[in-house]
């Protein structure tokens, strides 16, 4: 087993550090080690297991157990690699399938006493953009580059250049679902063939426009379908280096003319690639004629490979989650000195109650609050009315590099959440955080708002505050209060908003 000390980088002359990342794949789960040189990655070891995932979701997106007892019984091998491992440099991204299932809380909370660590549900885009920075990593080329990435539940596009994405997009079609939509059976016929090709044709019609307008020079295939395919047709003398439209068609002649996924005998199509060869054909041909691509080359490096240079980024240099919001503030009119007054009283909260609100299922609860602080008032860029709704909906439907879909939930909350009443169906169901420590930080945030409705530097007192349980007591100095009545009367109906958390909130009373 790999080294998995937690130690400093080898740039501060100490032993390199190893960290590792873990892809819950639609088709298979991918565990990834690897350790951080001069500001590289160097892979370390790779483990790959068959889970097929998506073969397990129906019609109603339920995740059955066959499926969920195959994902865990994963997990149980991956454990044993992963032992000791620090939860910082362990990331585990879950993509299409469970994203999707309803059940998905389920197989995650089994999951988290199989492997404790915690699993983030990736979003599409989020997926996109982690191939897309895998390639850029492993591969210099100086024009635009369209990246496709065909895997068991959808497939991801990510036109760039350089280490800059221009254009993101995942599609709910794979290698796996398309099979049981069309192949269930796992006979072969072109009709069957031809109809599997429309339905993805239709799902890449809304980016086909954007995606030519951008243009790219290259065109870059990831991932096990790209990788099979390019094999089959090496092996097949279809092709050379790339992967060509002639070669695709030659080899879905070749393909059509079985009858059925067991009788496959071709040459560079493993057996455990035979089930879903046919549909991964047709995904890449559909892309190939819709986006008019000449001829595709293969690379080997993806989303882990993305993600683990993401986290040499995070843990060496700086957070791509701050250049996230930045960026999303940036274009937008936000006052920022409020929002530094905001987080500021936040932070003196945070620091007087730590010893008995520890927020320990939010670790970077404190980041959480800075960029909720920068966040909150976004929404004024729509209407100062509905504030807390409109910048709660800005950043919902926001492509936020970086940010797992859970973090970004919370980010929501705490936006549309800032003020006024709490809703509990308005809550996502979250699987990373736990809900008492997700009603803390809500709290938190909400009086370190409410304090500063007057929006000037120095109005606030020195503050004292305690927590003991769930009742949390805010102290003034003495006559503080007693010319503000409107602060006042705020503060007393915020004692009954933070009932619906089962807080309770004490205030020492005007003279």
């Amino acid at each position: 087993m790999a080294d998995n000390t937690d130690t400093a980088h080898s740039g501060n002359g100490l032993e390199p550090q190893t960290i590792a990342v873990v892809d819950l794949g639609s088709n298979s789960f991918h565990l990834v080690l690897a350790r951080i040189v001069e500001q590289d990655v160097q892979i370390l070891l790779r483990e790959k297991i068959k889970v097929r995932l998506a073969k397990g979701l129906d019609d109603d997106l339920i995740l059955n157990e066959e499926a969920m007892e195959r994902g865990l019984q994963t997990l149980e091998i991956f454990s044993h690699t992963l032992n000791g491992f620090h939860p910082d440099h362990v990331k585990i991204l879950a993509t299409y399938t469970l994203r999707t299932a309803k059940n998905r809380n389920e197989f995650i909370n089994r999951a988290k006493l199989v492997l404790p660590y915690p699993i983030k549900l990736v979003s599409g885009q989020e997926e996109a953009r982690l191939i897309y920075n895998g390639v850029a990593h492993s591969m210099h080329f100086a024009g635009k580059r369209l990246v496709i990435d065909i895997g068991g539940g959808s497939t991801e596009f990510a036109l760039g250049q350089h280490f800059e994405p221009l254009a993101l997009s995942s599609r709910n079609v794979g290698c796996v679902n398309l099979t049981q939509q069309f192949f269930a059976d796992g006979k072969i016929s072109e009709k069957r063939f031809d109809k599997a090709v429309l339905k993805v044709e239709r799902e890449l019609q809304p980016i086909v426009k954007r995606y030519r307008h951008i243009g790219w020079q290259a065109c870059i295939g990831t991932s096990g379908t790209a990788s099979a395919l390019l094999e089959a047709g090496r092996a097949n003398e279809l092709c050379e280096d790339t992967l060509t439209l002639k070669a695709l068609k030659k080899l879905k002649k070749k393909l059509l003319a079985y009858d059925d996924f067991e009788s496959i005998d071709l040459a560079g199509i493993s057996e455990d690639r035979k089930g879903v060869i046919v549909s991964g054909l047709a995904v890449m041909l559909a892309a190939f004629e819709m986006l008019q691509i000449d001829e595709l080359e293969y690379n080997d490096k993806a989303l882990r490979e993305g993600a683990l240079y993401e986290m040499e980024d995070q843990l060496e240099h700086d957070d791509i989650r701050e250049r996230s919001v930045d960026s999303l503030i940036s274009r937008m009119s936000v006052d920022l000195q409020h929002s530094e007054r905001v987080y500021q009283t936040s932070q003196i909260l945070c620091q007087q109650i730590n010893n008995n609100w520890t927020l320990k299922s939010i670790p970077d609860f404190k980041k959480v609050l800075h960029w909720a602080a920068k966040l909150h008032e976004i929404g004024l860029h729509i209407n100062s009315s509905g504030t807390n709704k409109h910048s709660a909906y800005i950043v919902a439907n926001s492509g936020l590099p970086g940010f797992s879909q859970e973090k970004q939930q919370l980010l929501t909350l705490l936006l549309r959440f800032h003020r006024k009443k709490i809703k509990h169906e308005e809550f996502a169901d979250f699987t990373l955080f736990k809900v008492k420590d997700v009603y803390r930080i809500l709290a938190i945030f909400r009086l370190a708002v409410l304090l500063n409705q007057k929006r000037q530097d120095d109005f606030l007192p020195e503050l004292i505050v305690n927590a003991d349980k769930e009742q949390l007591n805010l102290v003034f100095a003495d006559n503080w209060m007693d010319d503000k009545s409107l602060l006042y009367a705020n503060l007393l109906a915020e004692q009954e908003h933070l009932r619906a958390l089962d807080i309770e909130l004490r205030i020492n009373e005007p003279c």
